[in-house]
This record gives C-alpha cells, sequence and structure tokens, in this order.
C-alpha cells in the first residue's frame, strides 16, 4: 500500500500512558492510517530510529490571540513540539470587537497579558469583527499549528454594553444579547469560554477588565449555553492567593460546573516556600469538584519572573499601584515613584502579601541601561541597598528612577521546588498548562514547558515516566478540551505528530532576549532541543529546527 508518509523503527509512545512499543506508523491525507510493522511505499519516509514518536503537544493555556496576526508558526510553543494551542484564556480577547472599540480591546491585552501597545498597534490586522469572523481570519491567514478558541467574556460584554462594562452588572436584556452572541460563537466552533476575577487584571484606562463586572446571573445564562449544547469547557482566573481556594471562590467554581454541567479548569496552583501543604490541602477541599471533572492548572517550570517598573505587572492588584496605571508617561511613574507616601503605601501592602516574602533576599537586578550602574547588575536589592546605607524598598525605587524606568529585574516567584513541583504536576487532579505563551513578553518565557518536563523531569530526575508525561501534555488537554481525534496515536486520528530524542531533548533554563516582534519590539523565548521532527496534519512542520515552509495548521472547532 502507498502512503503520503511513513514513519519507520520508532519508539512510539502513544499518549494513553500505555508502555511504549516499537512500531512504523503511516500517514495519508493528515490521518494516522496504519500502526505496526509496515511494508507499503510513501512518498516520504521518515527513519525514526532511536527516536521517540509521541502525538503532538497540546498547551492549554496562552495568550496568542493578537500574536497570529503577525506569526503563522506560533512561536516558541511550535519549536518545542507543540502542534495545538487554546487562545482567549483569562477573559481577555480580541473579538468580538467593533471597530470603535478596538483600542479598549488592544489596551486590555496591553494591561493584563503585558503585551506592548506599540507591537499591538503595528501587528493587529483586524480582518474580523464578530468571533465567528475572528476564527475564520485565522484560517484565510494561514497557520503553522493546529488553534482552538475560547470565547473571552469581556469582549462579549464590551460589545453590547460599550464602556459600562467595565463599571456594572449587564441588564436582563444586555445579558441576553451577550448570550446570544456567546451561544453563536460555540455554535461557530468555539471551546467554551473563559474569563477572570482577579483584582490585578485591570484593562482599558486601568479600569477592571469587563468580565469581572459580571454578575452570578449572568454566569449562570452564559454557563447553561454550554449545559444546553452538551460541551465545552469553562476557564477561569481565580485565585486571589496562589494555591489557595476560599469559599467565596469554590462557591464560583461550584456555580460554574453546576449550571454548565461542563468541566471547569481554574488558576493556579501553584507552589509556594512560604505555604508547602497549600496546594495539596485545596485538593482536598475540592474533592467534590474534581470528581466532577474541574482541574486546576498546574505549571512544570518555575515561575521566575523578569520585571521593571515602567510596566509593573507584577503589583498591579496593589492599590498603591493605581496611579502608575492610570498615567503611563515616564515622567509621571518617576514623581509617583519618588513620593514618600507612596513608598509607605506601597510596603504597607507588600507586607501583606506572602508571595513576596524574602523579596529582597531574593530579587536581582538584571539588566541596567545607564551605563554608571553597570555595577549593581546580578546583585540583590539587599546587597546594593547595604552598600548604599539605605532600606532595600528605597534602594528598589532610587534605582528604577535612576535609569529612568529601564532597569529590569528578576525574582524567583513560586514552583522553586522541583520534588513538590513533580508530585503536584504528576497528580491525575491536576491539569498542566499555564504556559501564558504570547503573554508577558518581556518578563517571562514558560512556553517550552514540553521539551523542558521530558528532559529535567523524565529523563534527569526520573521523576515521572516517559509514558505518563506524554499522556499529561497530549490525551488529557484534548480530552478536557473535547479534541476528539487529538492527542493520541491510533489509526483515523489526526496526524499531530512530534518526533525526539529523549537523549537530548530540553529547553534552556534562562530565556533569550529576541527583538523579533512587531516593530523590533522585545520578547524573551526558548528554543528547544532534541526534537526532529514536528508534524501538524501529517505535514512536516519542522525538521529540527528549520521550518519546511508549509502552513498546515487548522482552527479546531468544537462539534
Amino acid at each position: 500500500m502507498a502512503y503520503d508518509s511513513l514513519i519507520k523503527n520508532g519508539m512510539v509512545v502513544d499518549g494513553s500512558g500505555a508502555p511504549a512499543f516499537r512500531a512504523d506508523l503511516a500517514i495519508t491525507a493528515g490521518r494516522i492510517v496504519d500502526m505496526g510493522p509496515l511494508s507499503g511505499s510513501a512518498a516520504r519516509v521518515i527513519d525514526a530510529s532511536d527516536l521517540v514518536v509521541a502525538p503532538g503537544f497540546i498547551d492549554p493555556h496562552t495568550h496568542y490571540d493578537a500574536q497570529i496576526c503577525w506569526d503563522p508558526l506560533v512561536t516558541c510553543s511550535s519549536w518545542h513540539g507543540v502542534t495545538s494551542v487554546i487562545l482567549g484564556n483569562c477573559g481577555v480577547g480580541l473579538a468580538p470587537c467593533k471597530p470603535a472599540e478596538r483600542d479598549v480591546a488592544t489596551w486590555n491585552l496591553v494591561h493584563v497579558e503585558a503585551i506592548p501597545y506599540d507591537v499591538l498597534n503595528r501587528g493587529l490586522t483586524w480582518d474580523w469583527e464578530s468571533f465567528p469572523q475572528y476564527m475564520n481570519a485565522a484560517t484565510q491567514r494561514g497557520i503553522g499549528i493546529n488553534v482552538g478558541f475560547l470565547a473571552a467574556l469581556s469582549p462579549f460584554r464590551q460589545f453590547v454594553m460599550g464602556d459600562d462594562a467595565m463599571g456594572r452588572e449587564a441588564t436582563t436584556t444586555e445579558t441576553e444579547q451577550i448570550r446570544a452572541l456567546l451561544r453563536e460563537s460555540m455554535t461557530a466552533g468555539a471551546l467554551g469560554f473563559s474569563l477572570t476575577v482577579m483584582p490585578q487584571h485591570l484593562g482599558y484606562k486601568a479600569q477592571p477588565l469587563a468580565c469581572r463586572l459580571a454578575s452570578h446571573d449572568e454566569l449562570r445564562s452564559y454557563a447553561s449555553v454550554l449545559r444546553e449544547l452538551g460541551r465545552g469547557a469553562i476557564e477561569i482566573a481565580l485565585t486571589k492567593q496562589p494555591s489557595t481556594v476560599s469559599d467565596r471562590e469554590y462557591a464560583l467554581l461550584d456555580l460554574l460546573s453546576s449550571e454548565s454541567g461542563r468541566p471547569v479548569t481554574w488558576l493556579n496552583l501553584r507552589d509556594r516556600d512560604d505555604a508547602p501543604e497549600a496546594w495539596t490541602e485545596t485538593l482536598e477541599k475540592v474533592a467534590p469538584l474534581l470528581a466532577r471533572g474541574c482541574r486546576p492548572q498546574v505549571a512544570v517550570r518555575p515561575l521566575e519572573v523578569d520585571f521593571n517598573l515602567r510596566n509593573p505587572f507584577l503589583f498591579a492588584s496593589m492599590h498603591a499601584m493605581k496611579p502608575i496605571f492610570e498615567d503611563k508617561t515616564e515622567a509621571a511613574q518617576k514623581q509617583v515613584y519618588a513620593s514618600a507616601e507612596f513608598r509607605r503605601a506601597f510596603a504597607a501592602e507588600l507586607e501583606r502579601r506572602s508571595v513576596f516574602h524574602d523579596m529582597w533576599t531574593r530579587t536581582k537586578v538584571k539588566e541596567v541601561a545607564n551605563p554608571t550602574l553597570k555595577s549593581v547588575e546580578w546583585r540583590t536589592l539587599a546587597d546594593i541597598a547595604h552598600e548604599r546605607n539605605v532600606a532595600p524598598l528605597d534602594a528598589f525605587f532610587d534605582l528604577a528612577i535612576e535609569d529612568n524606568l529601564a532597569v529590569d529585574f528578576v525574582i524567583p516567584l513560586l514552583d522553586m521546588n522541583e520534588e513538590r513541583v513533580a508530585k503536584k504536576f504528576s497528580d491525575p487532579r491536576t491539569l498542566i498548562g499555564i504556559s501564558d505563551g504570547g503573554a508577558h513578553v518581556d518578563m517571562l518565557c514558560n512556553a517550552g514547558y514540553p521539551s523542558y518536563l521530558l528532559g529535567e523531569f523524565v529523563r534527569e530526575k526520573q521523576a515521572i515516566s516517559l509514558e505518563r508525561a506524554v499522556r499529561r501534555i497530549t490525551a488529557e488537554p484534548a480530552q478536557f478540551f473535547g479534541l476528539a481525534d487529538r492527542g493520541l496515536l491510533r489509526p483515523g486520528m489526526a496526524a499531530d505528530i512530534t518526533v525526539f530524542d529523549l537523549g537530548t531533548i530540553n529547553s534552556p533554563e534562562r530565556p533569550e532576549v529576541r527583538h523579533d516582534l512587531p516593530g523590533g519590539g522585545k520578547r524573551l523565548v526558548t528554543q528547544a532541543e532534541g526534537i526532529h521532527y514536528t508534524i501538524v496534519n501529517g505535514q512536516v512542520l519542522y525538521e529540527g529546527q528549520r521550518h519546511t515552509g508549509v502552513l498546515p495548521g487548522q482552527v479546531l472547532r468544537a462539534g
């Protein structure tokens, strides 16, 4: 029999969690058509001897909503064997959007996902207005990997309510209009909807992101759309404190789950050095929700954040920082940071936030622009403060002002204990995600977590088996979001395949800086090691790190 492609002699890890086995795999018309010892001919034969053949990896939590306009390869996720990503998380998105309100949607992404305004202003194509048109535009432009869309709730409320969406609940009539648009989007193939209630999620003109104002009655109405259609999932950025679920947050999860009859995934379940038992206690608390198929999202990589005080997203939920987001001019921000009153208010709030414990001993100066300050690079703020004979908080703000807010700091925040992190992402009650691919572009890059998981935790630390790790990043997210033909290597399934060398696969611990966003904008990236082939819908997208020139990705539509 003649095939389009034949992958020979690979060690197949099929995504089910079953033991690996040696087999050939045949592809025709974008589908897997046969597996086993095969003798047929093919237009292309790939020798996978000594390599692992696995389903393409699926990243359920990205923010490439804008990036797909200028980067059809969806980097850097696609560099790491990811063949499908899900967009529209955390209630922030770009559709539906009236032409007059494009600036609102743009600034929402700036504030919530830390993507520079100039990058978005140059890169967004705006070849859509409705949500179905937004999905169709991705297909028409061409895309390298598959993209699935959650309907982010904020733009739906903005579309119907205008600027009132950022200040009040919807009326009964408005709720019905929003519900109708959501149903239209689900019918067109959206995988569900998303929202946020996190206080740091401020949008246009430092106002609350619109979905934060949705009442419980509204949410019941929107969730019932999924119940009526019998499909879809809900994603919510929920927890005010990492790794915990308050009684109020539990009640909201319960409402979304019970009213929709569908699974809910929430952010986030992090490991905290100051509360190492928090995430295990939370899993016990939410056991009834887990029994319904709800899942908290967990990370694989440590959360080490680069940040500056020009766009201090890290502190966006702090009341003291509100003036910084209200007036974005550098001069105005420097004046605020210099104020003794501001510094007292900031210090008081910081003490109440356990995630910033020992901040001054953990935070280092990564890079400065002012050449007279070069001696402070890669030193802690505590050390710099001691040398200057000032309080660490004063050293922090003084340095920023002296460098015209250009100084980059780096702080390790969460998921730093590898042993506990491995237990967490191995727990079947969790969903691996939170890469935030496409967001916080100059602060972090965790989109390479699949290759990091396989290199560090499977090969080096042997903290999880290869078969189990592959299942966690393929079949499990596919099942959660209803991608019935992805995530497994089986005849009839879509031919999304990653072929890698277990002996070399990995992702660097520290990202590199590139200026390859529209207008030369800066971002942090990581390049995968050890991935030999990335195949999307039966076509080879990458041979090693070389793009073959094809764009075989599809929009993944529910139903």
